[in-house]
């Protein structure tokens, strides 16, 4: 099995060989220090200030997408949020269930943002601006520096989910002037699901220090408070954090963010280079890629029907979708233990079924 999804991903031999391993007690200072390790290099590596934190959430991205919404934002805020796809949408949905005023950025499927589109939103009051850096499900990678600029110009505090995007794209905290920071251990950390990350600014811990959250597990504050010692509220995923570390350290040896992010980017632009090169049926459903993932629409099949002949035939994962775009676009991913040479099998795959005219 070949697996080019999104998440999870493949693992190393070295990731794989810690989750074959027993799990060990935590409420120790062997695991204290192993944590506070994992909170230098997680700033170190999404370029945050010096007097940023972190705090590791047992849950998927989802938990960090909601503690940095409840944590950080209340009835007296009015965040802007940009809404191009699923995880665009789960940021409108967690606004709404916390009663958050809000007003939202209806994107088009592979559209991207535009100057003219934000400056209407200029000076109308807002204090938050959220945004997914990658909307993983349609491939969209927005335009940082944009977002950035207006965000500083109109001094809006800003929650950045690069859950796809991190060790993928080149990103800062500080260039961006971002106040939240969310990924999570299943993308390009190529580690198992089950943790997901959230660095914080200074102004962010301000937020998160001065709310009274109504909330026992996602409580940023207590984990803030548990962190100053290396450890976490309640049980975390003691494996994963070990796993999480081994491939930090393993990254810092190999050249840091920048050679992971060179990394990716080949993997991505070798897959791109050979489906033109193949003349495959397919259409680009942005322009605005990441080098996370390439998103494709099918013109001659069912991207639906690809993706399980794929799965059952070939014994190659890639990345389906949902509802309206369960038959119109296929993702493939390009994060995790992979090569150009398996992206040389997968063409081979598709040039197969075009020959079985499956395609």
């Amino acid at each position: 099995m070949i697996n080019f999804t999104v998440g999870p991903v493949q693992s190393n031999d070295i990731v794989r060989k810690i989750g074959a391993e027993q799990v060990p007690y935590f409420r120790t200072e062997e695991f204290s220090n192993i944590m506070l390790d994992n909170e230098r290099m997680m700033k170190k590596f999404a370029d945050a200030e010096d007097n940023a934190r972190v705090v590791f959430i047992t849950g998927s991205g989802t938990a960090s997408m909601e503690a940095a919404v409840c944590n950080t934002l209340t009835k007296d805020d009015k965040a802007l949020i940009v809404n191009g796809g699923s995880f665009g949408q789960r940021f409108v949905e967690i606004c709404e269930l916390y009663e958050i005023p809000h007003d939202v950025i209806e994107r088009k499927i592979g559209e991207n943002l535009t100057e003219e589109t934000l400056k209407q939103y200029d000076n109308k009051g807002y204090t938050a601006f959220l945004i997914n850096v990658h909307e993983t499900s349609t491939g969209v990678l927005y335009d940082m520096n944009l977002v950035s600029k207006f965000c500083k110009r109109n001094n809006l505090f800003l929650i950045t989910d690069c859950i796809s995007s991190f060790l993928a794209d080149k990103y800062s905290m500080k260039d961006f002037g971002a106040d939240i920071m969310i990924t999570g251990s299943q993308k390009a950390l190529a580690c198992p699901p089950g943790v997901s990350i959230i660095v914080l600014s200074e102004r962010a811990i301000e937020r998160v220090n001065n709310n009274n959250v109504k909330c026992l597990y996602l409580n940023i504050k207590n984990a803030l408070k548990n962190a100053e010692r290396g450890q976490t509220p309640f049980t975390p995923a003691v494996g994963i954090l070990l796993q999480i570390n081994a491939r930090l350290n393993q990254i810092a040896d190999d050249g840091g963010v920048e050679a992971e992010n060179e990394k990716i980017k080949t993997i991505a632009e070798d897959f791109r280079r050979k489906i033109k090169e193949e003349n495959f049926p397919f259409e680009y459903v942005t322009e605005s890629m990441s080098n996370a993932v390439t998103s494709l629409h099918p013109t001659t099949a069912s991207a639906n029907d690809i993706f399980l002949t794929l799965k059952d035939e070939y014994g190659i994962w890639i990345c389906p979708n949902g509802g309206e775009l369960k038959d119109k676009v296929f993702r493939v991913g390009h994060i995790g233990c992979l090569t150009v040479e398996d992206n040389d099998k997968l063409i081979q795959a598709l040039r197969n079924m075009r020959e079985r005219k499956i395609l």
